[in-house]
């Protein structure tokens, strides 16, 4: 049975997708998003509106920030800020979270974005190093494994929104640098 989708009223102004179960999840919308600031970075400013994969659709966005970033900031100032980014994050999605009435709704995506421009500023600046460092990174976040999945489903509100993917993160870099390691990547 496919999904059929009807109006939210209210403050979120989205749609309820329903699901042969009931209610799938919440379609907020843009006027959601623009309403408060935690939103709107919960969001990834519009990127986690995507109707399809908005967890990759926010990790993408993360190539154009990060590089911005990199030219105007020096490695040392990247990394205090993907610290400051994490707690905004433990904020933004903890408010946005419970203004959906899911503690970790597929459309926030601020912690892909946050945890992949770590992921970036410890990959080598070349097209293929960061193609891989993606699909990694997409690969962990989505099936979750020891222990990510742990602490996915053990971990509430804003703080486990943003660990299990920092955990993604740090999986990532381990293959990455054990790759290197390796000499596999002088084939890439």
């Amino acid at each position: 049975m496919g999904k059929r989708t009807r109006r939210c009223p209210g403050p979120i102004s989205g749609e309820i997708a329903w699901a042969a179960g009931g209610i799938d999840s919440i379609r907020p919308s843009k006027a959601f998003i623009r309403s408060h600031v935690a939103y709107f970075i919960a969001f990834g400013g519009g990127a986690g509106l995507s109707r399809y994969a908005p967890g990759t659709m926010g990790t993408l966005a993360t190539f154009p920030l990060f590089w911005i970033l990199a030219y105007f900031f020096d490695p040392l100032a990247l990394l205090v800020l993907v610290a400051v980014m994490f707690l905004i994050g433990i904020w933004a999605c903890g408010v946005t979270g419970r203004a959906l009435g899911n503690h970790d709704h597929g459309g926030m995506v601020w912690d892909e974005i946050t945890a992949f421009t770590l992921v970036l500023l410890f990959t080598p600046p070349i097209v293929m190093w960061q193609a891989f460092a993606f699909l990694l990174f997409r690969l962990f976040d989505i099936i979750k494994p020891p222990p990510i999945r742990y602490y996915d489903q053990t971990l509430r509100g804003g703080f486990g929104v943003m660990f299990d993917d920092l955990l993604a993160a740090f999986l990532t870099l381990l293959c990455l640098a054990a790759w290197k390691a390796l000499g596999v990547g002088s084939m890439i």
